[in-house]
């Protein structure tokens, strides 16, 4: 009979994988787990390269001027039509992604850098410190964000490094209370105890155990973080807070078209099309990636959430047990 029970656990097992790279499972796992956020992820990848190649994908400059070509509808020439200056569309709506990706990157890193030096000195150090920090970004939240960014922008001036600043101040010290937390539950790890025991500085304590195993909710709170300094720096372009024309930003071409609702409403259509599907496909992308990162999510054993092991139980024959 043990022997019969040995066999059937080892028919149970599954057959032993091959280890691969981070990178590789995370992908794997991200098509196979989550597809929308699979959908998510390629929207990213296609408006960074899209970004990266304007100059390369736009067709016409994106102050190329026409005004023999005013209001067109889409056509041949001009495939999403053109503005109220002559300017191809299509081509100042690829620009437009070259602004988004820099302002949404750069504003979004400074933020996160700003989040985890006040969330894991914090943390880590405690005591006065960390009281009188907390209660200075608990004054910070309660001035509300939009109101906050209108004011610095009007004392700073509308251009791209003021709103990339702006940005990731108005994100960055409240992101601090996610890295604290993410910090306290940490440091209570053996690990750090030990490192402690042993007479390491905090310096080394802070890079080498510490800031390495809080990664995952970085990661996690930038890609929620760039589809939100996308959106402001779009909403701060509508209300005309933004990089001044003429260059080509998805929340500036809404602006500009509000005139001609009206008359060419697909001056307002397409900017805002853009706007939403990339806001969308970064939201989604985020949250497959926080529940691909935090193990409480996952929902099983294993690092593709797969059920244990469970041992075939013998069948009992007929008319009693053996």
């Amino acid at each position: 009979m043990a022997e019969s029970i040995a066999l059937n656990t080892a028919e149970s097992l599954p057959a032993p994988r091959k280890k691969r790279g981070f990178l590789i499972d995370a992908t794997v796992r991200l098509f196979r787990e989550k597809p929308l956020g699979a959908f998510g992820a390629v929207i990213f990848m296609l408006m960074l390269v899209t970004g990266v190649l304007a100059g390369f994908l736009a067709r016409y400059g994106y102050n190329e001027i026409n005004p023999l070509y005013m209001l067109k509808p889409p056509s041949a020439d001009f495939w999403l039509g053109t503005d109220s200056l002559g300017r191809d569309v299509l081509s100042r709506i690829i620009y437009g992604a070259r602004i988004s990706m820099i302002i949404g990157f750069s504003a979004t890193s400074l933020s996160i850098v700003i989040s985890v030096v006040i969330g894991i000195t914090t943390g880590f150090f405690g005591g006065k410190y960390d009281l009188i920090m907390q209660r200075l970004v608990d004054a910070w939240m309660v001035f509300p964000a939009l109101v906050f960014l209108i004011v610095a922008i009007s004392i700073t001036g509308p251009g791209m490094w003021e709103i990339i600043f702006v940005l990731a101040l108005g994100y960055g010290i409240p992101g601090a209370r996610i890295i604290r937390g993410a910090t306290l539950s940490t440091k209570e790890n053996t690990y750090v105890h030990a490192s402690n025991s042993i007479g390491a500085s905090p310096m080394r304590q802070l890079l080498r155990h510490i800031l390495p195993n809080i990664m995952a909710p970085i990661i996690i709170l930038f890609t929620t973080r760039l589809a939100a300094v996308i959106l402001t720096e779009a909403t701060l372009a509508f209300l005309g807070l933004g990089i001044p024309p003429p260059t080509p930003t998805w929340g500036g071409m809404l602006h500009e078209a509000r005139r001609y609702m009206l008359h060419a409403p697909l001056l307002a259509i397409w900017p805002g099309l853009a706007l939403t599907i990339a806001v969308y496909g970064i939201n989604v992308f985020g949250d497959a990636l926080r529940d691909l990162l935090d193990p409480r999510l996952r929902g099983g054993v294993g690092s593709y959430g797969e059920s244990a092991v469970k041992v075939k139980p013998k069948k009992e024959k007929e008319g009693g047990s053996e």
